[in-house]
Protein backbone atom coordinates (compact mmCIF):
# COMPACT_ATOMS: atom_id res chain seq x y z
CA UNK A 1 0.00 0.00 0.00
CA UNK A 2 1.49 3.25 -0.60
CA UNK A 3 2.67 6.07 2.01
CA UNK A 4 1.19 9.29 2.20
CA UNK A 5 3.49 12.38 2.61
CA UNK A 6 2.90 12.55 6.01
CA UNK A 7 3.76 8.91 6.89
CA UNK A 8 6.85 9.11 4.70
CA UNK A 9 7.95 12.14 6.47
CA UNK A 10 7.93 10.49 10.03
CA UNK A 11 10.86 8.20 8.61
CA UNK A 12 12.72 11.33 7.59
CA UNK A 13 15.53 13.09 9.39
CA UNK A 14 13.49 15.73 9.79
CA UNK A 15 16.58 18.27 9.68
CA UNK A 16 15.16 20.56 6.56
CA UNK A 17 18.82 20.29 5.65
CA UNK A 18 18.02 21.19 1.52
CA UNK A 19 20.29 18.04 1.10
CA UNK A 20 17.97 16.09 -1.21
CA UNK A 21 17.19 19.46 -3.43
CA UNK A 22 14.07 20.30 -1.75
CA UNK A 23 14.14 23.01 1.12
CA UNK A 24 12.30 20.94 3.28
CA UNK A 25 11.55 17.22 4.55
CA UNK A 26 7.91 17.90 4.32
CA UNK A 27 8.05 18.56 0.62
CA UNK A 28 10.58 16.14 -0.08
CA UNK A 29 8.17 13.24 1.45
CA UNK A 30 5.29 14.88 -0.57
CA UNK A 31 7.10 14.54 -3.85
CA UNK A 32 8.21 10.93 -2.89
CA UNK A 33 4.83 10.40 -2.02
CA UNK A 34 3.47 12.00 -5.44
CA UNK A 35 6.41 9.36 -7.44
CA UNK A 36 8.08 12.82 -8.32
CA UNK A 37 11.49 12.31 -5.93
CA UNK A 38 13.29 8.82 -5.26
CA UNK A 39 13.79 8.24 -1.66
CA UNK A 40 17.63 7.61 -2.38
CA UNK A 41 17.69 11.47 -3.17
CA UNK A 42 18.17 11.81 0.92
CA UNK A 43 21.60 11.34 1.79
CA UNK A 44 20.52 10.95 5.50
CA UNK A 45 17.57 8.67 5.47
CA UNK A 46 18.47 5.54 7.39
CA UNK A 47 18.49 1.80 5.37
CA UNK A 48 15.54 0.94 6.69
CA UNK A 49 13.25 3.56 5.90
CA UNK A 50 14.82 3.66 2.46
CA UNK A 51 13.91 0.13 1.83
CA UNK A 52 10.36 0.28 3.89
CA UNK A 53 9.71 3.55 1.62
CA UNK A 54 11.35 2.34 -1.81
CA UNK A 55 8.97 -0.93 -1.52
CA UNK A 56 6.12 1.08 -0.74
CA UNK A 57 6.16 3.83 -3.26
CA UNK A 58 7.36 1.25 -6.06
CA UNK A 59 5.47 1.75 -8.67
CA UNK A 60 3.04 -1.61 -10.00
CA UNK A 61 5.24 -2.44 -12.96
CA UNK A 62 9.07 -2.46 -11.37
CA UNK A 63 11.09 -0.47 -13.12
CA UNK A 64 14.31 -2.11 -15.18
CA UNK A 65 17.38 -0.80 -16.34
CA UNK A 66 20.08 -2.07 -19.21
CA UNK A 67 22.80 -1.35 -20.86
CA UNK A 68 24.66 1.95 -19.46
CA UNK A 69 25.60 5.42 -20.11
CA UNK A 70 23.80 7.89 -22.19
CA UNK A 71 22.53 5.06 -24.44
CA UNK A 72 20.57 3.18 -21.00
CA UNK A 73 17.74 1.42 -21.38
CA UNK A 74 14.72 1.57 -18.99
CA UNK A 75 11.45 -0.39 -19.10
CA UNK A 76 8.38 -0.84 -16.96
CA UNK A 77 7.48 2.03 -13.89
CA UNK A 78 4.04 2.40 -15.41
CA UNK A 79 1.68 2.99 -12.97
CA UNK A 80 -1.87 3.19 -15.02
CA UNK A 81 -3.62 1.00 -17.84
CA UNK A 82 -4.72 4.05 -19.62
CA UNK A 83 -2.73 6.91 -20.85
CA UNK A 84 -5.35 9.68 -20.10
CA UNK A 85 -5.55 8.57 -16.41
CA UNK A 86 -1.95 9.83 -16.09
CA UNK A 87 1.01 9.48 -18.85
CA UNK A 88 2.86 6.34 -19.83
CA UNK A 89 6.76 6.47 -18.52
CA UNK A 90 9.14 4.23 -20.37
CA UNK A 91 8.68 4.02 -24.10
CA UNK A 92 8.31 0.51 -25.23
CA UNK A 93 12.35 -0.82 -26.50
CA UNK A 94 12.11 -1.76 -30.33
CA UNK A 95 15.00 -4.71 -30.87
CA UNK A 96 16.26 -6.72 -33.86
CA UNK A 97 17.10 -10.66 -33.60
CA UNK A 98 20.63 -12.04 -34.48
CA UNK A 99 21.57 -15.30 -33.80
CA UNK A 100 24.36 -17.91 -34.13
CA UNK A 101 22.51 -19.92 -37.01
CA UNK A 102 22.72 -16.92 -39.10
CA UNK A 103 25.43 -16.04 -41.60
CA UNK A 104 27.71 -13.56 -41.05
CA UNK A 105 26.27 -11.39 -43.72
CA UNK A 106 22.64 -11.62 -42.21
CA UNK A 107 24.52 -10.45 -39.04
CA UNK A 108 26.57 -7.14 -40.31
CA UNK A 109 23.32 -6.38 -42.15
CA UNK A 110 20.82 -6.27 -39.37
CA UNK A 111 23.51 -4.79 -37.45
CA UNK A 112 24.62 -2.19 -39.95
CA UNK A 113 20.73 -1.48 -40.43
CA UNK A 114 20.50 -1.11 -36.56
CA UNK A 115 23.19 1.66 -36.59
CA UNK A 116 21.69 3.88 -39.71
CA UNK A 117 17.95 3.80 -38.90
CA UNK A 118 17.73 6.58 -37.07
CA UNK A 119 15.41 9.25 -37.26
CA UNK A 120 14.45 12.67 -35.51
CA UNK A 121 11.23 14.35 -35.19
CA UNK A 122 10.12 17.43 -33.42
CA UNK A 123 13.62 17.49 -31.41
CA UNK A 124 13.57 14.07 -30.72
CA UNK A 125 16.32 11.54 -31.83
CA UNK A 126 14.06 7.91 -32.73
CA UNK A 127 15.53 4.62 -32.82
CA UNK A 128 15.75 1.34 -32.47
CA UNK A 129 17.71 0.27 -28.67
CA UNK A 130 18.03 -3.65 -28.59
CA UNK A 131 19.71 -6.09 -30.22
CA UNK A 132 18.92 -9.37 -28.62
CA UNK A 133 21.66 -12.02 -29.53
CA UNK A 134 20.24 -16.22 -29.51
CA UNK A 135 22.15 -19.31 -28.82
CA UNK A 136 20.54 -21.09 -31.37
CA UNK A 137 23.08 -24.01 -30.98
CA UNK A 138 23.74 -24.37 -27.29
CA UNK A 139 27.80 -23.46 -28.51
CA UNK A 140 29.33 -21.30 -25.91
CA UNK A 141 31.96 -20.37 -28.09
CA UNK A 142 29.72 -19.27 -31.00
CA UNK A 143 27.46 -17.38 -28.56
CA UNK A 144 30.38 -15.60 -26.42
CA UNK A 145 31.57 -14.91 -30.54
CA UNK A 146 29.14 -13.22 -31.63
CA UNK A 147 27.85 -10.99 -28.52
CA UNK A 148 30.94 -10.06 -28.86
CA UNK A 149 30.53 -8.82 -32.41
CA UNK A 150 27.41 -7.24 -31.07
CA UNK A 151 28.83 -5.32 -28.56
CA UNK A 152 32.13 -4.14 -30.56
CA UNK A 153 29.99 -3.26 -33.56
CA UNK A 154 26.69 -1.24 -32.09
CA UNK A 155 28.14 0.88 -29.56
CA UNK A 156 25.15 2.07 -28.06
CA UNK A 157 22.94 -0.82 -28.55
CA UNK A 158 21.80 -2.37 -25.46
CA UNK A 159 21.97 -6.40 -25.17
CA UNK A 160 19.56 -9.28 -24.56
CA UNK A 161 20.96 -12.69 -23.74
CA UNK A 162 19.04 -15.17 -25.47
CA UNK A 163 19.62 -19.02 -24.27
CA UNK A 164 18.61 -21.84 -22.03
CA UNK A 165 21.96 -22.72 -20.41
CA UNK A 166 23.31 -20.66 -17.80
CA UNK A 167 26.59 -21.22 -18.26
CA UNK A 168 26.59 -19.60 -21.83
CA UNK A 169 24.09 -16.88 -20.06
CA UNK A 170 27.14 -16.37 -17.82
CA UNK A 171 30.06 -16.33 -20.19
CA UNK A 172 28.26 -13.81 -22.13
CA UNK A 173 27.05 -11.98 -19.39
CA UNK A 174 30.71 -11.73 -18.26
CA UNK A 175 31.95 -9.57 -21.22
CA UNK A 176 29.04 -7.24 -21.50
CA UNK A 177 30.94 -5.46 -18.67
CA UNK A 178 29.15 -2.54 -17.59
CA UNK A 179 26.50 -2.73 -20.64
CA UNK A 180 23.97 -4.62 -18.10
CA UNK A 181 21.77 -6.95 -20.23
CA UNK A 182 18.91 -8.69 -19.63
CA UNK A 183 19.54 -12.60 -19.64
CA UNK A 184 16.65 -14.11 -20.96
CA UNK A 185 15.60 -17.49 -21.13
CA UNK A 186 14.56 -18.42 -17.06
CA UNK A 187 12.08 -21.41 -17.58
CA UNK A 188 11.08 -24.29 -14.86
CA UNK A 189 14.59 -26.11 -15.46
CA UNK A 190 17.08 -23.25 -15.65
CA UNK A 191 15.83 -20.83 -13.61
CA UNK A 192 17.78 -21.60 -10.12
CA UNK A 193 20.89 -21.51 -11.98
CA UNK A 194 19.99 -18.44 -14.25
CA UNK A 195 18.72 -16.99 -10.74
CA UNK A 196 22.34 -17.77 -9.34
CA UNK A 197 24.50 -16.14 -12.26
CA UNK A 198 21.79 -13.17 -12.32
CA UNK A 199 22.84 -12.03 -8.86
CA UNK A 200 26.32 -12.74 -9.74
CA UNK A 201 26.42 -10.38 -12.43
CA UNK A 202 23.84 -8.26 -11.58
CA UNK A 203 21.02 -8.65 -14.33
CA UNK A 204 17.80 -8.74 -14.70
CA UNK A 205 16.27 -12.38 -16.38
CA UNK A 206 14.16 -12.47 -18.68
CA UNK A 207 11.41 -14.98 -17.59
CA UNK A 208 10.28 -17.76 -20.36
CA UNK A 209 7.06 -19.42 -19.62
CA UNK A 210 4.95 -21.26 -21.90
CA UNK A 211 2.06 -19.80 -20.62
CA UNK A 212 1.09 -17.31 -18.68
CA UNK A 213 0.52 -19.78 -15.65
CA UNK A 214 3.78 -21.04 -16.43
CA UNK A 215 5.40 -17.30 -16.18
CA UNK A 216 3.52 -16.57 -13.20
CA UNK A 217 5.14 -19.80 -11.35
CA UNK A 218 8.68 -18.99 -12.72
CA UNK A 219 8.07 -15.33 -11.28
CA UNK A 220 7.53 -16.40 -7.86
CA UNK A 221 10.26 -19.09 -7.60
CA UNK A 222 12.51 -16.06 -9.12
CA UNK A 223 10.97 -13.69 -6.52
CA UNK A 224 11.89 -16.31 -3.18
CA UNK A 225 15.09 -16.92 -5.03
CA UNK A 226 15.52 -12.99 -3.80
CA UNK A 227 15.65 -11.39 -7.43
CA UNK A 228 13.76 -8.27 -7.79
CA UNK A 229 14.11 -7.55 -11.67
CA UNK A 230 12.78 -9.33 -14.15
CA UNK A 231 11.28 -8.80 -17.75
CA UNK A 232 8.38 -11.81 -18.28
CA UNK A 233 7.39 -13.21 -21.79
CA UNK A 234 4.21 -15.60 -21.19
CA UNK A 235 5.14 -17.65 -24.00
CA UNK A 236 2.38 -16.57 -26.45
CA UNK A 237 2.81 -16.61 -29.81
CA UNK A 238 0.10 -15.20 -31.55
CA UNK A 239 -1.29 -11.73 -31.86
CA UNK A 240 -4.85 -12.71 -30.31
CA UNK A 241 -2.58 -14.86 -26.78
CA UNK A 242 -0.02 -11.80 -26.83
CA UNK A 243 -2.61 -8.83 -26.61
CA UNK A 244 -4.80 -10.66 -23.88
CA UNK A 245 -1.25 -11.80 -22.07
CA UNK A 246 0.05 -8.17 -21.98
CA UNK A 247 -3.49 -6.81 -20.60
CA UNK A 248 -4.06 -9.35 -18.13
CA UNK A 249 -0.60 -9.16 -16.83
CA UNK A 250 -0.71 -5.13 -17.12
CA UNK A 251 -4.69 -5.11 -15.13
CA UNK A 252 -3.50 -7.63 -12.64
CA UNK A 253 -0.17 -5.77 -11.72
CA UNK A 254 -1.90 -2.27 -11.53
CA UNK A 255 -5.43 -3.32 -9.91
CA UNK A 256 -4.29 -5.72 -7.44
CA UNK A 257 -0.90 -5.33 -6.91
CA UNK A 258 0.29 -9.26 -7.91
CA UNK A 259 3.68 -8.78 -7.74
CA UNK A 260 4.43 -12.05 -10.21
CA UNK A 261 3.30 -10.04 -12.83
CA UNK A 262 4.73 -6.59 -11.76
CA UNK A 263 7.55 -6.37 -13.97
CA UNK A 264 7.43 -5.34 -18.04
CA UNK A 265 7.27 -7.69 -20.76
CA UNK A 266 8.69 -9.02 -23.63
CA UNK A 267 7.34 -10.07 -26.98
CA UNK A 268 8.38 -11.97 -29.75
CA UNK A 269 6.66 -10.67 -33.08
CA UNK A 270 9.54 -12.56 -35.18
CA UNK A 271 8.27 -15.87 -34.21
CA UNK A 272 4.82 -15.19 -34.60
CA UNK A 273 4.68 -14.74 -38.26
CA UNK A 274 7.28 -14.78 -41.70
CA UNK A 275 5.50 -11.94 -43.30
CA UNK A 276 7.64 -8.93 -42.71
CA UNK A 277 4.38 -6.25 -42.75
CA UNK A 278 2.55 -8.95 -40.57
CA UNK A 279 5.10 -9.18 -37.73
CA UNK A 280 4.85 -4.82 -37.99
CA UNK A 281 0.94 -4.63 -37.17
CA UNK A 282 1.59 -7.04 -34.51
CA UNK A 283 4.42 -4.88 -33.32
CA UNK A 284 2.00 -2.07 -33.43
CA UNK A 285 -0.67 -4.16 -31.56
CA UNK A 286 1.94 -5.05 -28.78
CA UNK A 287 3.35 -1.48 -28.11
CA UNK A 288 -0.06 -0.18 -27.54
CA UNK A 289 -0.94 -3.35 -25.59
CA UNK A 290 1.36 -2.98 -23.05
CA UNK A 291 4.87 -4.26 -24.28
CA UNK A 292 7.82 -3.20 -22.29
CA UNK A 293 10.29 -4.57 -25.26
CA UNK A 294 9.38 -5.51 -28.62
CA UNK A 295 12.02 -8.16 -30.75
CA UNK A 296 11.73 -8.04 -34.68
CA UNK A 297 13.43 -10.21 -36.80
CA UNK A 298 15.10 -7.25 -39.17
CA UNK A 299 14.61 -3.45 -39.37
CA UNK A 300 13.33 -1.92 -42.25
CA UNK A 301 12.85 1.44 -42.79
CA UNK A 302 9.34 1.53 -44.16
CA UNK A 303 8.40 -0.73 -41.04
CA UNK A 304 10.51 0.57 -38.49
CA UNK A 305 9.99 4.32 -39.05
CA UNK A 306 5.73 3.89 -38.37
CA UNK A 307 6.50 1.89 -35.02
CA UNK A 308 8.76 4.87 -33.77
CA UNK A 309 6.00 7.31 -34.48
CA UNK A 310 3.54 4.98 -32.97
CA UNK A 311 5.55 5.18 -30.17
CA UNK A 312 6.65 8.64 -30.08
CA UNK A 313 2.55 9.67 -29.89
CA UNK A 314 1.83 6.82 -27.29
CA UNK A 315 4.35 7.97 -24.77
CA UNK A 316 4.46 11.81 -25.01
CA UNK A 317 2.98 12.86 -21.83
CA UNK A 318 -0.45 14.53 -22.74
CA UNK A 319 -0.49 16.61 -19.67
CA UNK A 320 2.88 18.30 -20.58
CA UNK A 321 3.28 20.00 -24.74
CA UNK A 322 6.46 19.53 -26.05
CA UNK A 323 8.33 22.43 -26.21
CA UNK A 324 11.21 23.99 -27.30
CA UNK A 325 13.32 27.00 -25.17
CA UNK A 326 11.83 30.71 -25.52
CA UNK A 327 14.85 32.34 -27.45
CA UNK A 328 16.49 33.46 -30.76
CA UNK A 329 17.04 30.80 -33.19
CA UNK A 330 19.65 31.78 -36.12
CA UNK A 331 18.89 30.04 -39.53
CA UNK A 332 20.85 29.72 -42.00
CA UNK A 333 23.51 32.06 -41.08
CA UNK A 334 21.52 35.54 -40.61
CA UNK A 335 23.17 39.07 -40.51
CA UNK A 336 21.95 42.52 -39.39
CA UNK A 337 19.81 42.15 -42.70
CA UNK A 338 18.01 39.24 -42.51
CA UNK A 339 14.27 38.73 -41.92
CA UNK A 340 12.69 38.22 -38.27
CA UNK A 341 9.58 36.27 -37.72
CA UNK A 342 8.00 34.94 -35.03
CA UNK A 343 6.55 31.96 -33.40
CA UNK A 344 4.90 30.04 -30.75
CA UNK A 345 7.11 27.02 -28.52
CA UNK A 346 4.88 23.95 -29.41
CA UNK A 347 7.85 22.28 -30.82
CA UNK A 348 5.82 20.72 -33.36
CA UNK A 349 5.25 24.38 -34.68
CA UNK A 350 8.97 24.77 -33.94
CA UNK A 351 10.48 22.16 -35.95
CA UNK A 352 7.88 22.60 -39.31
CA UNK A 353 8.56 26.16 -39.40
CA UNK A 354 12.08 26.10 -38.93
CA UNK A 355 12.47 23.14 -41.25
CA UNK A 356 10.53 25.37 -43.98
CA UNK A 357 12.98 28.47 -43.30
CA UNK A 358 16.06 25.81 -42.95
CA UNK A 359 14.86 24.72 -46.40
CA UNK A 360 14.54 28.19 -48.41
CA UNK A 361 18.17 28.74 -47.71
CA UNK A 362 17.19 32.66 -46.58
CA UNK A 363 19.68 33.23 -43.78
CA UNK A 364 16.82 34.41 -41.01
CA UNK A 365 16.71 35.09 -37.37
CA UNK A 366 13.40 32.98 -35.71
CA UNK A 367 11.98 34.33 -32.48
CA UNK A 368 10.86 31.73 -30.12
CA UNK A 369 7.68 32.96 -27.38
CA UNK A 370 6.85 30.75 -24.51
CA UNK A 371 3.03 29.98 -24.57
CA UNK A 372 3.31 27.08 -21.99
CA UNK A 373 3.70 24.47 -25.09
CA UNK A 374 0.02 26.05 -26.72
CA UNK A 375 -0.23 26.14 -31.10
CA UNK A 376 -0.40 29.42 -32.43
CA UNK A 377 -4.45 29.85 -32.61
CA UNK A 378 -4.88 27.87 -29.14
CA UNK A 379 -2.27 30.08 -27.47
CA UNK A 380 -3.94 33.62 -28.94
CA UNK A 381 -7.19 31.96 -27.87
CA UNK A 382 -5.71 31.70 -24.32
CA UNK A 383 -4.37 34.84 -24.16
CA UNK A 384 -0.61 34.28 -23.85
CA UNK A 385 0.52 34.98 -27.43
CA UNK A 386 -1.36 38.20 -27.69
CA UNK A 387 0.21 41.86 -28.82
CA UNK A 388 1.16 43.11 -25.62
CA UNK A 389 3.07 39.89 -24.47
CA UNK A 390 4.76 39.70 -28.00
CA UNK A 391 5.80 43.25 -28.11
CA UNK A 392 7.57 42.66 -24.53
CA UNK A 393 9.02 39.65 -25.71
CA UNK A 394 10.38 41.98 -28.39
CA UNK A 395 11.83 44.57 -26.34
CA UNK A 396 13.51 42.28 -24.10
CA UNK A 397 14.84 39.59 -26.50
CA UNK A 398 17.76 41.31 -28.08
CA UNK A 399 16.74 41.05 -31.78
CA UNK A 400 16.61 44.82 -31.89
CA UNK A 401 20.22 45.09 -31.50
CA UNK A 402 20.99 42.19 -34.27
CA UNK A 403 19.32 43.58 -36.97
CA UNK A 404 19.45 47.10 -39.03
CA UNK A 405 15.84 46.45 -40.26
CA UNK A 406 12.11 47.02 -38.02
CA UNK A 407 10.06 44.32 -40.05
CA UNK A 408 8.71 41.28 -38.12
CA UNK A 409 7.33 38.42 -39.83
CA UNK A 410 4.13 37.12 -37.64
CA UNK A 411 1.75 33.73 -38.06
CA UNK A 412 -0.64 34.31 -41.03
CA UNK A 413 -2.93 33.24 -38.71
CA UNK A 414 -2.26 36.52 -36.33
CA UNK A 415 -3.49 38.90 -38.99
CA UNK A 416 -6.17 40.44 -36.48
CA UNK A 417 -3.91 41.71 -33.82
CA UNK A 418 -1.41 43.19 -36.49
CA UNK A 419 -3.24 46.88 -35.37
CA UNK A 420 -2.82 46.35 -31.83
CA UNK A 421 1.23 45.51 -32.76
CA UNK A 422 1.85 48.27 -34.71
CA UNK A 423 0.37 50.38 -31.47
CA UNK A 424 2.64 48.30 -29.15
CA UNK A 425 5.82 48.34 -31.18
CA UNK A 426 5.24 51.56 -33.18
CA UNK A 427 8.63 51.73 -34.36
CA UNK A 428 8.52 48.31 -36.08
CA UNK A 429 6.84 47.11 -39.34
CA UNK A 430 4.13 44.22 -38.87
CA UNK A 431 4.13 41.87 -42.03
CA UNK A 432 1.58 39.29 -41.91
CA UNK A 433 3.46 35.79 -43.05
CA UNK A 434 1.49 32.97 -44.96
CA UNK A 435 -1.09 30.75 -42.95
CA UNK A 436 1.02 27.87 -43.82
CA UNK A 437 4.44 26.99 -43.44
CA UNK A 438 4.88 25.34 -46.52
CA UNK A 439 4.81 29.33 -48.19
CA UNK A 440 7.34 30.30 -46.31
CA UNK A 441 10.29 29.63 -48.88
CA UNK A 442 8.81 31.59 -51.38
CA UNK A 443 7.58 34.45 -49.12
CA UNK A 444 11.25 34.84 -47.19
CA UNK A 445 12.79 34.76 -51.21
CA UNK A 446 10.47 37.75 -52.04
CA UNK A 447 11.07 39.89 -48.75
CA UNK A 448 12.61 43.08 -48.67
CA UNK A 449 12.87 45.26 -45.77
CA UNK A 450 10.51 48.14 -45.29
CA UNK A 451 12.56 51.14 -46.39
Amino acid sequence: MALTGIQILKMLPKTNCGDCGIPTCLAFGMKVAAGQAEIDACPHVSDEAKETIGEASAPPIRTIKLGAGDSQFTAGGETCLFRHEKRFENPTGIGVLVSTEMSDADVDGRIDRFKTLRYERVGVLMKAELIAVKDSSGDEKAFTALVRKVLDTAEDANIVLMSDTADNLAAAGKICGDRTPLLFGANQDNSEAIATTAKELGCPVGVKGSTIDDAITISEGLISAGLKDMVIDTGARTVKAAFEDNVLARRTAIKTKFKPLGFPTIVFPCEMTDDPLMEAMIASVLIAKYAGIVILSDLQGDILFPLLLERLNIFTDPQRPMVVAQDIYSINGPDENAPVLITCNFSLTYFIVSGEVEGSNVPSWLLIQDTEGLSVLTAWAAGKFGADLIAQFIKKSGIEDKVKHRDLIIPGYLATIKGELEEELPDWTILIGPREAGHLPSFLKEWKPTA
